[in-house]
């Protein structure tokens, strides 16, 4: 075996990975050949190309936070479950949000019937707010100016209200976090205002619009 590798040309070894890399699923069930971002402004943001991001897990174990940008390169898949552990009692437990992620793509996949990897990517699409007021002046003089969101910061955002939501309606509930984050995505892919990171971002988007 080691001989046959040794004797194929660069060119063929190259295709051979690449095409390794093309069978790779998330929990050995979801392709991520089919997914597509449909916002350009987001493509360089979303990681989920099939052979550059494509993984079996949600858990890369990668240092994306040594330099600036270097996070978007994370798979968006591994970004959301990252998200789940805010909250200090919730911190560091991958383990756990990777089981929720798993659960909650499976509740998307009978709801739907489509890849829930493609969901997530545009529920995310949908949920970043591409608007925002932020506050200008010195001196005790403040007022509020309507600024135009970077695309990384409308990523970032889009996942922390996902998660924010999905957290809050499990909160005393009879639900579980993964049915909760299951329905979230759906609502927020969809764009139904039912959705709580739906709301958030139209209301960002209000008060932005008053402050122009």
């Amino acid at each position: 075996m080691v001989d046959e590798v040794a004797e194929l040309p660069p060119l063929q070894m190259a295709e051979k990975s690449e095409n390794a890399l093309e069978d790779v699923k998330l929990f050995n069930r979801w392709t991520f050949d089919d997914v597509s971002v449909s916002d350009m402004s987001l493509q360089d943001y979303i990681a989920v190309t099939a052979g550059k991001h494509a993984t079996y897990i949600p858990h890369t174990a990668g240092r994306y936070s040594v330099k600036r940008f270097r996070k978007a390169q994370c798979p968006i898949v591994e970004r959301l479950t990252n998200s789940l552990m805010m909250h200090g009692r919730n911190n560091g437990k991958k383990l756990m949000a990777v089981r929720i992620v798993k659960h909650a793509m499976e509740i998307i996949h009978l709801l739907t019937d489509a890849n829930p990897v493609q969901v997530i990517v545009d529920a995310v699409i949908n949920s970043g707010p591409r608007e925002d007021a932020t506050r200008i002046g010195s001196a005790g003089v403040v007022r509020r100016q309507a600024v135009d969101i970077s695309p990384l910061r409308r990523v970032n955002q889009a996942l922390y209200l996902l998660t924010t939501g999905a957290r809050e309606s499990a909160f005393r509930n009879i639900k579980t976090i993964a049915e909760c984050l299951a329905d979230e995505l759906i609502n927020a892919a969809k764009g139904s205002s039912n959705s709580y990171a739906i709301k958030k971002k139209d209301e960002i988007e209000r008060v932005a619009k008053a402050n122009r």
